[in-house]
């Protein structure tokens, strides 16, 4: 089984590639969701609490996330913390997945920081998922409710996309013009036929 990362700046639309390859029967693991998940885990809860205070918890005891983003993404470095602090579990969990799902052709990690957190390196192709600037900022103002100023300035805890191209194996252009379909059936095809050379030199 190929490792395939999946990855896109914010507003890049990555989430919608990723349900295209679910549909033609990739599995597909969604980094970012599984790492909201683990702030129901108790340990997760009492680490977040020492590091960042109780001005982040409702008094139901859950972790007021937009209170959290808004600490975190104005300051790289305690978002660096909070990482370093949800990540391990996520990390955790994907290897199970892996083992769940090794018979297939390959499985694609989609997560939004797959470069910043240097995941990318543990990936055996990279697909980078590109928008143009203005409309990925649109899109995430219309999608999150949030002034352009709090999208530009999650922005910057982001690689510039020209650097992210650099690093990955496949490009995928969701501008609203080029076909996207056409796109990913063609990455698709190029993964499994790398898949199968694979395959075959394991067995020499």
């Amino acid at each position: 089984m190929l490792k395939v990362g999946l990855t896109g700046n914010i507003g890049s639309g990555k989430t919608i590639i990723a349900q295209v390859f679910s549909m033609l029967g990739v599995p597909v693991f969604h980094a970012d969701l599984e790492a909201k998940k683990q702030f129901d885990d108790k340990k997760i809860r009492k680490s977040i609490r020492e590091k960042f205070g109780t001005g982040v918890f409702a008094s139901s005891g859950e972790v007021l996330k937009p209170v959290l983003a808004e600490i975190v993404f104005n300051d790289p470095a305690l978002l660096d913390q909070l990482n370093k602090i949800i990540h391990p579990g996520v990390r955790k969990d994907y290897q199970q997945w892996c083992l769940q799902n090794a018979r297939v052709a390959y499985t694609l990690y989609e997560a939004a920081i797959l470069f910043e957190s240097g995941h990318y390196r543990e990936m055996d192709k990279v697909i980078c998922v590109t928008a143009p600037e203005q409309l990925r900022i649109k899109r995430v103002m219309d999608r999150d409710h949030l002034t352009r100023q709090e999208v530009e300035r999650r922005m910057t805890n982001q690689w510039d996309e020209g650097k992210k191209i650099a690093l990955s194996d496949y490009v995928i252009r969701n501008d609203e013009s080029t076909m996207v379909i056409r796109q990913v059936l063609e990455v698709h095809n190029k993964i499994i036929q790398n898949s199968k050379l694979t395959s075959v030199f394991n067995q020499t």
